[in-house]
């Protein structure tokens, strides 16, 4: 028996417990642990009232402090099934913007009670779909005239063919033009929005089918068209490249070894360069005061969307080139 055994076995003996030392005197009662308490998890009341009128029209209880204005419109759409995410515009302040769906509650600028106004977007269409008929329309409608089907011409030319090789021409670069723009739709675009409103889709319709009209006659400017056609679809894959599927990522784009990027050097946005260059070949080709105008109308409007895409570039990264324009070197 070890020294040990026979100290527990006197101890026993004397009628004295572990609790008691060899000396008769009671041990020093072990610290006791001290559980940490925890922490609290603060919760956030969120409020959401129409933009309009004031009214109350949601209340939430216990929100994460993380959820996302994402989870915020969906926990919406529970009562209100009628506005779905895609529908529904929150925003800090009645006539404010947006927020956007990834902003986090706790990183607002709310107390632990938020007030959110929100405003229907009215029904809406993806951009797939915006596009393709976008695209869908100028196409079918030019080929009505190309083929020219009963009641546009003479009943003398219905579906007859042109004898002008130039109309053949412009037919099949106008062609090429659209067809590949709903290609890029369907398989290169990748879109950092969903959707948009149903009620833009005519807007968008009408716009692009306007240059339908009367492109049928005379010279030759395939090469620019060709080449700006080329140019366009690499930037397209260039910006495709800069964002993973799924995500909404934004970096600065940049050339790569294609020698069509290149032209990101200069401007923002190469792809609305090449896209007017395309529409001033065609009408080079076919010398049409419709298409003229068209392009001109076209020209205006990229340039809007340029600019506010470069203002948003400059807005976002300190470090974004400083030599470029937003759509024509050197100069706009």
């Amino acid at each position: 028996m070890d020294l040990s055994m026979s100290m527990v076995a006197r101890e026993t003996s004397q009628g004295l417990g572990p609790a008691f030392g060899l000396n008769g005197l009671p041990r020093p009662a072990p610290p006791k642990t001290t559980k940490k308490p925890k922490k609290a998890v603060l919760f956030f009341e969120v409020e959401i009232l129409d933009a309009k009128t004031r009214e109350k029209l949601c209340f939430l209880d216990k929100v994460e402090p993380q959820a996302t204005i994402a989870e915020i419109k969906n926990l919406f759409t529970k009562s209100h099934p009628q506005w779905y995410p895609a529908r529904q515009s929150l925003r800090l302040d009645p006539k404010g913007k947006s927020l956007k769906d990834e902003d986090v509650l706790q990183k607002l600028p709310v107390g632990t009670t938020a007030t959110l106004y929100f405003r229907d977007l009215g029904a809406q269409i993806s951009w797939v779909t915006v596009f393709l008929t976008e695209y869908a329309g100028p196409l079918f409608i030019y080929l009505l005239f190309y083929f020219r089907v009963p009641f546009i011409y003479g009943h003398k030319y219905d579906f007859t063919s042109s004898r002008h090789t130039v109309v053949h021409l412009a037919c099949i670069c106008h062609s090429f033009h659209y067809i590949k723009r709903l290609l890029e739709t369907l398989f290169v675009h990748r879109f950092s929005h969903g959707t948009m409103p149903l009620r833009n889709i005519f807007k968008a319709f009408l716009s692009a089918s306007s240059s339908a009209y009367g492109a049928q006659q005379v010279k030759l400017a395939l090469a620019i068209f060709v080449i700006c056609q080329l140019g366009n679809f690499s930037i397209h894959m260039a910006l495709r490249d800069l964002r993973p599927a799924g995500s909404k990522t934004r970096k600065i784009p940049y050339p790569t070894k294609n020698p069509f990027t290149w032209l990101f050097l200069l401007v923002s946005c190469p792809n609305y360069t090449y896209e007017v260059g395309s529409w001033i070949g065609f009408a080079i080709m076919t010398q049409c005061l419709p298409v003229a105008l068209f392009s001109l109308v076209g020209f205006t409007q990229m340039t809007i969307w340029a600019k506010g895409k470069h203002r948003s570039y400059l807005k976002e990264f300190r470090d974004y080139p400083p030599l470029r324009m937003p759509i024509i070197p050197f100069l706009l």
